[in-house]
């Protein structure tokens, strides 16, 4: 049975993509993710210049509904202004102000074990070393790994029945950052180049950040490389090429002869070659606008407490975690920060106990500065893996990689708060046997996406076209109502 409570409280290159790799260094600059072409058809940037539904004006609103009015009778109503009558008109996810602003994604690389984190099964045939620790969401037990995060429990909604069909790490992490399988012929999006692909913003300084990124971090996929994750590493470390290495008179003169060459490069090539192929005077543009923005501050942890700081734990990931809330807090749209180290086919318990003393210290830190600064309602914070592990320990006391039943956390937004959704069983699966057996409640990674999109207010069903025309819809997932709170 779920568990609930009603009231909380504190306490590869591929093929058929027409994409190209643009991206700009500037002399003395930061480096700006380059573009491919963006989707084109119902939903393009280029067009709608990524604004959402939702965020339109209520002139903009009252102005495009008029147009639409006088044109209708000549079958000229378009679909996008049909979206947006119907949104305001019916109250649609689209039209609410209330929704989730940002996500923070803390990234568990290498497959986390849930019988060392979030579902441990101690004292029984696949329990281990591991013993459980009682929560502050009555009945529910989390693993003595984790005494710090069990305070929080009430808060947050724990999904103990994942699936998936990936056991590979590099498929599986495509597969849950994504919410699709890997496709030869097209590269998805990520869960964050949507969200910032489906909204609009005035910053400064990129929406989209991964901090500590490893092997595979977000991408745009057939949205363009704009869509990028902008890459960073330990925030105790300033952003690099920030600063210019010649004085002000010498830089603005390199960035005005730099716009005469980018003319003569133009000249007798496509027309909108810049703007939906390279993107070049763009990520130059976007460059300079950083280095003299004072939103960069939101990257320099140093400006906190020391008390706050440490709160996080003294660690490059603790330190990502707090940079993330001050990137939230500044109006980013997704952040991920990447702890690696959980692919534990050896020694599991020391490793995974070892993971999880870091990831505590940072889901206390994070989950308190959010409330402390009123951004839980306006976040949304996942903590998961690609997979689990084995309920069975193998020969080297290690746990290797499991796709059915493994768990993830989540925080925030319209999420329900002190609720456990599905479960898993004790007993060791015979060889051969169905292991969907032993897991009550599945929800699959495109259900979980889907889930998740539902709560940013995207419409899940919405179809847009990729740069070669092909068409596509933003999920193949169901939504899991029970995971969200009754609107």
């Amino acid at each position: 049975m779920p568990h609930s409570l009603s009231t909380a409280t504190q306490p590869s290159a591929l093929t058929n993509r027409d994409t190209l790799p643009g991206s700009v260094t500037l002399p003395g600059s930061v480096t700006i993710p380059g573009s491919s072409s963006r989707a084109e058809g119902y939903r393009s940037a280029d067009t709608l210049g990524c604004a959402s539904f939702g965020q339109m004006r209520r002139r903009q609103l009252l102005a495009t509904a008029s147009i639409a009015s006088g044109l209708a009778s000549v079958g000229f109503l378009t679909r996008f202004a049909e979206q947006i009558a119907r949104a305001h008109e019916t109250g649609s996810p689209l039209a609410r102000s209330n929704r989730p602003k940002s996500m923070i994604l803390l990234w568990m690389q290498g497959g986390p074990s849930q019988l060392e984190t979030f579902d441990p099964h101690p004292d029984s045939a696949i329990g281990g070393e591991t013993k459980s620790i009682k929560t502050s969401l009555p009945g529910v037990s989390i693993a003595a790994t984790l005494p710090k995060s069990a305070q929080w429990m009430h808060m947050a909604t724990l999904v103990r029945s994942m699936v998936s069909k990936e056991g590979d790490h590099e498929r599986a992490t495509y597969n849950m950052k994504t919410g699709w399988r890997p496709d030869p012929t097209l590269v998805h999006p990520s869960i964050g180049a949507v969200l910032c692909h489906q909204s609009e913003s005035n910053l400064e300084i990129p929406r989209h950040v991964s901090i500590l990124a490893g092997q595979w971090p977000s991408r745009g996929g057939y949205l363009g490389s704009q869509w990028d994750a902008f890459q960073l590493f330990d925030p105790k470390d300033p952003l690099p090429n920030l600063r210019s290495y010649v004085d002000r008179e010498s830089f603005d003169q390199r960035v005005q002869d730099l716009s005469v060459v980018e003319k003569a490069f133009r000249r007798g090539r496509l027309k909108d070659l810049d703007r939906t192929k390279t993107l070049h005077a763009n990520s130059t543009q976007r460059a300079t606008t950083m280095m003299d923005s004072s939103q960069i501050q939101a990257f320099e942890i140093e400006r906190e407490s020391s008390e706050v700081r440490q709160s996080f734990g003294d660690t490059p990931f603790g330190r990502s975690c707090l940079a993330a809330v001050r990137l939230v807090e500044q109006g980013v749209t997704c952040v991920e920060v990447e702890l690696s180290g959980w692919d534990s086919h050896v020694e599991n318990y020391a490793l995974q106990s070892g993971r999880c003393a870091i990831l505590d210290s940072a889901i206390d830190g994070l989950i308190r500065l959010l409330i402390d600064r009123n951004l839980l309602d306006s976040t949304i914070v996942m903590c998961g893996g690609e997979f689990g592990r084995t309920p069975k320990i193998n020969i080297a006391d290690g746990r290797d990689h499991w796709p059915t039943g493994f768990s993830t956390l989540i925080f925030g937004g319209t999420f329900r708060r002190g609720y456990v959704h599905g479960e898993t069983t004790s007993e060791l699966m015979a060889p051969g046997e169905d292991a969907l057996r032993g897991v009550k409640d599945p929800v699959r990674i495109e259900d979980l996406h889907a889930t998740l999109l539902d709560a940013f207010g995207v419409p899940i069903s919405e179809e847009i076209r990729t740069p070669i025309g092909r068409p596509m819809s933003r999920s193949q997932g169901t939504i899991v109502r029970t995971l969200l709170q009754e609107s």
